[in-house]
Formats: C-alpha cells, sequence, structure tokens
C-alpha cells in the first residue's frame, strides 16, 4: 500500500498568532507534521494546557488519548487533510451507531489518501453538535465536517482531536502534536525521561520556564498505559505550540532537582533524554529504533 503526500495549501491568515507553515512540514526524515488545525487559525485554537495527550480526568482507566481544543459552541470544524470520511455518526467508541452514550458523542474519522511509513492515517474529530459528512465523502483540507460541540463525555463545549495509525482503534493513537503544522517561528518540546535502565517514568510533574518571558507551564509524562510514543523518538512528554527561544526545563528525581537548558528552534522539535543517574542528552534517537509497528495494550 502506497500513499502520496498531501498537496500543499494557500498559507492561512491569522491576527492573533503567526500563521501556519505550509502542509505538509518536515525539517527531518522522521518529523510528520502533515495535518492543519481543525478550528482554522483565525481562532483560538491550541491544546487544552490541562488536558493534553496521556492526561487522566474521569477515573484512572480512562487515559486521553488525543488533545482538546476549547471552541465557542457551534464553531466550524475543519478537515485537517484530504481523505474518505470513514466514520460519522454516534458510537465511535463502542463501534455501535446506535449508542446515544458513546463517550465520543457525534463524532468523525477521516482515512487520509496518504500515509506513513507505508500505515494508514486516520484523523478523529469528537463531541461534535452536529455532523455535516457522511461515510464515503471525500474533503479536502480545510472542508467543514461539522461543528464544536458537547456530545459524549464532556465538562462543556469543545473538540476532541486524535491522531491513529495503522487501524482506527483507541488502541492506536499518537500524539496529535507532533503531527499539527506549527505556526511559523515556533517549535515543539519532545523528551523521553527514564530510570538508569530506561523504564519510562510516568506521571512525573515537569515544570517548563520561558526565559524571556518567564511564563511557566506544568506538564506530566504520559501514564504507563493508555499511550504511545513516536516510533522514532520514543517519547513519553511533548509540549506543542512554543515560541522559538530559551527555555529551562526542571523536574524532581530522587529528591533531587533536575535541570536543563533548552532551545526551542523554529519549525522543529527539539529533542532531549533523561536516563536516571546518567543524567540528560540531547543526542537524536538512533534511526533503528524507527519502528511503527502497533501494539494494543494486553
Amino acid at each position: 500500500m502506497r500513499f502520496l503526500l498531501p498537496t500543499p495549501g494557500a498559507e492561512p491568515v491569522t491576527a492573533w498568532r503567526p500563521p501556519l507553515y505550509p502542509v505538509p512540514w518536515a525539517t527531518s526524515p522522521f518529523d510528520h507534521f502533515y495535518f492543519t488545525r481543525p478550528i482554522a487559525v483565525d481562532k483560538i485554537n491550541w491544546p487544552n494546557l490541562e488536558y493534553r495527550y496521556g492526561g487522566v480526568f474521569f477515573k484512572p482507566s480512562a487515559v486521553h488519548t488525543g488533545i482538546d481544543i476549547p471552541a465557542k459552541m457551534g464553531t466550524d470544524v475543519l478537515a485537517t487533510g484530504p481523505g474518505e470520511i470513514i466514520w460519522a455518526g454516534w458510537g465511535l467508541y463502542s463501534g455501535d451507531p446506535a449508542n446515544l452514550n458513546d463517550p465520543y458523542g457525534l463524532a468523525v474519522v477521516i482515512l487520509h489518501d496518504f500515509g506513513f511509513q507505508d500505515l494508514p492515517l486516520y484523523t478523529v474529530y469528537a463531541h461534535l453538535q452536529q455532523v455535516d459528512v457522511v461515510p464515503g465523502q471525500w474533503l479536502k483540507t480545510g472542508d467543514i465536517l461539522g461543528k464544536v460541540g458537547e456530545t459524549g463525555f464532556t465538562t462543556g463545549p469543545h473538540l476532541h482531536f486524535e491522531v491513529r495509525i495503522g487501524e482506527n482503534t483507541y488502541y492506536n493513537t499518537r500524539n496529535p502534536e507532533l503531527w499539527l503544522v506549527q505556526p511559523q517561528g515556533w517549535g515543539i518540546l519532545a523528551a523521553r525521561i527514564t530510570d538508569s535502565y530506561d523504564n519510562a517514568i510516568s506521571d512525573l510533574n515537569v515544570t517548563l520556564i520561558d526565559k524571556d518571558t518567564e511564563n511557566e507551564w506544568n506538564l506530566q509524562t504520559y501514564p504507563p498505559l493508555g499511550t504511545w510514543g513516536d516510533g522514532y523518538y520514543q517519547e513519553n512528554l511533548v509540549f506543542g505550540d512554543l515560541p522559538a527561544g530559551d527555555y529551562v526545563v526542571s523536574f524532581e528525581y530522587l529528591q533531587n532537582i533536575q535541570e536543563i537548558n533548552i532551545q526551542i528552534l523554529p519549525g522543529k522539535i527539539t529533542y532531549f533524554t533523561f536516563r536516571g543517574l546518567q543524567g540528560f542528552g540531547t543526542t537524536p534517537p538512533p534511526t533503528k529504533k524507527t519502528n511503527y509497528l502497533i501494539t494494543p495494550i494486553p
């Protein structure tokens, strides 16, 4: 199975932040910024900072497998890339279109006409107020597919957005922030934080500080189950939509504060590792770790 990359579209215009890089955007063979934003860029549309990929809200077993983008009820939801509608309606999680209690509420799934590493890509748009497409319909980037709502398990109007790779299941998600194109001049932080034996440290509280503005964010590494790192980066921490500049990352490990200065580069992923007593590193993973086999939770 072979896929073509998406065709670049016109550069969107926005007044509240820089315009997005063109899609697709990649500065290394392992980047995959293939998708534009599902909420128009002239509206505030970055992810909810308190409930990112891997967050836990409703109960310990309900891991958040996407990002939430707050928006007003009825806001247009846009296709982030071209492809075919393969689901439109209720019951996405349960697989039962008659299940009006499905946690995703009204949802749409697109099978895109391009993939990555010879695997198909899907995007999910959930908690919609209304659906304006039908299965089998083909959309181009930016086409309206529905309206923001609060159907399913929600605490208010917003869009739940997922990226799935290989199969269209809850167990095949990846962090959408590594797939959404960034504003021009902005970048992404990704990290793998482990103990000395390379076991990922789960639910670790991490602080990120912008040295220029002194803005501070509190982050958490992924939980032990329910999330999947990128095939190359194998990350367990991601923070996107960061203006290029100098930052400080800190967290506590074995009752000691660990700290690293990093530079977010425009249009790129800034990557670091921490491996217990071996400390920090900034060397990218070896290419042999590029692996997109799908391994569901037992």
